[in-house]
């Protein structure tokens, strides 16, 4: 006899549990504490703090149920790393590998390898990546495809591929360009934007094979909530009417296979915050829960197990 496979099973296919870390909190203090997500969607209180303090970290999935924190700035630019073990402990610093920079955004690529791009050193932007291979080692930079920006959101879509889109650039400053990431890791060349330009927003995975990008800021202090869906194919629809408190720096993560969570961030005047909001299975987002955790933002998250 032949196992019975729920319709569902590939849906379902996501980790369980998520971590969200590093940041910036009220009056600039740079962050390296974490806080976990359960795989129903409830955010631990703080856990105590691994690594360089830092904000403008990215962070992805890789090995299939690990993760990794990668760059950032902690008063200066870096490149280091700090891996996420299957039960969501995080290492002291690996020594970093590529360009230093911030607000490099990162996705899972493959099935159970990562890939970090983008980012910047102000005034200046990047377009190079580095992989993450199976293990949790980064390489060395790979040369930039695309117009070269910061501050973009990035997600698993399709199983085994990967997306950035929207992000910080020159000209235009606020963008909103896709990137698809192959299977292989290859970054293709920019796809005309759909939806609202921005950045500074969050992306996480749902529904097995598909993502989204939510929140940032379209302007200066101009702060949405509107989302955009990222097919399995990876088509960005266009812009979803916004739930939930509108502001930039709101991270997202997957958890209990097939949901998603985007949490923290900062509102108008710059008020921090730890609010979450939950992602369904069809990529609905709720209202407001009540944040857990030190408010802050430009932190990051992935999930695990």
């Amino acid at each position: 006899m032949f196992p019975i496979i729920p319709a569902n099973s590939a849906a379902d296919s996501g980790n369980q549990e998520g971590i969200f870390g590093y940041g910036s909190t009220t009056g600039g203090t740079k962050l390296a504490t974490t806080n976990l997500v359960s795989d129903v969607g409830v955010v631990s209180s703080d856990v105590a703090a691994v690594g360089t303090a830092r904000y403008g970290v990215g962070a992805t999935e890789y090995g299939g149920d690990k993760g990794i924190f990668g760059y950032g700035n902690s008063g200066s630019y870096t490149a280091a790393t700090n891996l996420v073990s299957n039960t969501g402990v995080v290492s002291s610093d690996v020594t970093g590998v590529g360009t230093i920079r911030a607000h490099a955004a990162a996705c899972e690529y493959g099935g159970d390898k990562g890939i970090f791009a983008y980012g910047s050193v102000y005034p200046t932007d990047y377009s190079m990546s580095n992989l993450v291979s199976n293990t949790g080692v980064v390489s060395s930079d790979v040369t930039g495809v695309g117009q070269a920006r910061d501050a973009i959101g990035a997600c698993e879509y399709g199983d085994d591929k990967g997306i950035f889109a929207y992000g910080r650039g020159v000209d235009p400053f606020w963008n909103s360009m896709s990137n698809l990431v192959s299977n292989t890791g290859v970054i293709s060349s920019d796809v005309t934007g759909v939806g609202t330009a921005r950045y500074n927003l969050g992306a996480c995975g749902y529904d097995g094979d598909k993502g989204i990008m939510a929140y940032g800021s379209d302007g200066d202090s101009s702060y949405t909530s509107v989302s955009n869906l990222v097919s399995n194919a990876g088509v960005v629809s266009t812009d979803v009417t916004g739930v939930g408190t509108s502001r930039e720096n709101a991270m997202a993560c997957e958890y209990g296979g097939d949901l998603g969570i985007f949490g923290f961030g900062n509102t108008t005047g710059n008020v921090y915050v730890a609010i979450t909001n939950l992602v369904s299975d069809a990529g609905v987002i709720s209202s407001d829960v009540t944040g857990v955790g030190t408010v802050r933002n430009s932190c990051n998250a992935c999930s695990f197990n």
